[in-house]
């Protein structure tokens, strides 16, 4: 158990346990939660409010979350001179289900990503981001309905693994020369260096998550989205590998798409298809034939573009979550940026962290509670009460604030 010197671990709550692959969840499990920088306090009042509505509902007071306030970003490097306290990390891997909202990470120097390390450091291996339309939130699509997937992203390696050197620095001048000497591969002088790791452990394990999760919701399909085509002995050995774990260990229950192809459209009609897609040509077909996709397995850099690009047809980062998952621990969170300009305004959407809240809800088994909440969100865009983000693409709307918002999703649970 670890020793907590400024988070406080509240008296009224257990912690969840994990044990052969399956969590343990009491009725009052110990969430530790970030507040998150810019407008992530504005958000987080109101989103919690909404979890707590929603779980009291649910369940009739049986079952009640015992939130813990860890402490990153600006709120941590303020009040304690650590961007990111080692006791966080330690919150979340000891209580194993975290939730946070937007951290701070400078352009070009200071602080590494704090998202990026909070990620590697609890090996979260996935990042899963649900993309999903609700009827009346203004898009740029014609019908932004058919687009449904959800997004498994690599989240410990490619580019994003931080193996990079500055140019000019005496790391980057050394590893250019043993590149040039030793592997006869020439760079320009002055090259910054990155690297980009891919694993056959790390691949597989992604792709095989993504298969579990599509046949236990009955999904057609598991699109593994690369660029083979380029980087063939990373990009072309995800794809590789990933067709390899799906004919290793769910032969009876996949099928590709070409060996479907070969049999006739009848074939295995039963069995989750198998495909893969280069990442260029994947951004057009989730505009023109986004009903083809349901589940998509991708690396690092890929998925960060495609989740993005894939929420904007819907309506935009602010109703777009995302949780991130590995063995045992996950950390659900929005998956916007901290927007400081209108941080203490009241004004920005709250539904991206709220909607991870959903996630973190159905992760832990409590989907009467998750289910409550989507109704609620539902019914407060019917009613055109929205903040100003869904407002200003929504004709004949009423723009109100982060609070209200959240109000409004509450009185929508019980539409």
């Amino acid at each position: 158990m670890a020793t907590y010197k400024y988070a406080k671990v509240p008296a009224n709550g257990d912690r969840i346990q994990y044990e052969n692959g399956e969590l343990t969840v009491p009725d009052h499990p110990i969430i530790p939660f970030i507040e998150g920088d810019g407008t992530g306090a504005d958000i987080w009042r109101a989103s919690v409010r909404v979890f707590d509505a929603a779980v009291a509902r649910a369940y009739g007071g049986k079952r009640k979350v015992a939130w813990m306030e860890v402490y990153a970003g600006e709120k941590a490097f303020t009040q304690f001179n650590d961007w990111l306290p080692d006791e966080t990390i330690d919150a979340m891997r000891e209580f194993r289900v975290a939730i946070k909202g937007p951290l701070t990470t400078p352009v070009g120097g200071g602080i590494r990503s704090l998202n990026v390390t909070l990620r590697q450091v609890l090996d979260l291996y996935a990042c899963i981001r649900p993309v999903r339309y609700f009827e009346g939130v203004g898009s740029p699509m014609k019908e932004p309905g058919r687009l449904n997937i959800v997004v498994f992203r690599e989240n410990t390696e490619d580019v994003y693994a931080g193996i990079e050197w500055k140019a000019g620095s005496p790391e980057a001048d050394k590893l250019r020369a043993f590149i040039k000497n030793e592997l006869g591969k020439d760079l320009r002088e002055h090259s910054a260096i990155g690297i980009k790791p891919m694993s056959e452990f790390g691949s597989k394990r992604l792709v095989r998550m993504a298969i579990q999760y599509a046949l236990k919701h009955n999904l057609p399909s598991v699109t593994m989205v690369h660029k083979g085509n380029i980087m063939k002995f990373t990009e072309g050995a995800f794809r590789d590998w990933g067709y390899e774990v799906a004919k290793a260990e769910f032969a009876d229950q996949t099928v590709t798409e070409a060996d479907l192809g070969k049999a006739g459209n009848e074939a295995r009609a039963d069995a989750l298809v198998m495909k893969d897609r280069i990442a260029d040509s994947m951004f057009q077909q989730l505009l023109l034939r986004p009903n083809e996709y349901s589940v998509i397995a991708t690396p690092n850099l890929n998925g960060d573009y495609l989740s993005d690009a894939a929420a904007a047809q819907v309506g935009g980062l602010g109703i777009a979550p995302g949780g991130n998952v590995g063995d045992g621990v996950a950390v659900f969170e929005a998956t916007h940026g901290t927007a400081p300009k209108y941080a203490n305004l009241d004004k920005i959407n709250p539904g991206s962290v709220i909607l991870s809240g959903v996630m973190m809800f159905e992760y832990l088994g409590w989907d009467d509670a998750a289910a409550l909440i989507v109704r609620g969100l539902e019914n407060a865009i019917a009613s055109k009460h929205v903040t100003y983000d869904l407002a200003r693409q929504m004709p004949g709307a009423t723009e109100i604030s982060t609070s209200a918002f959240g109000d409004q999703i509450i009185k929508g649970m019980d539409a």
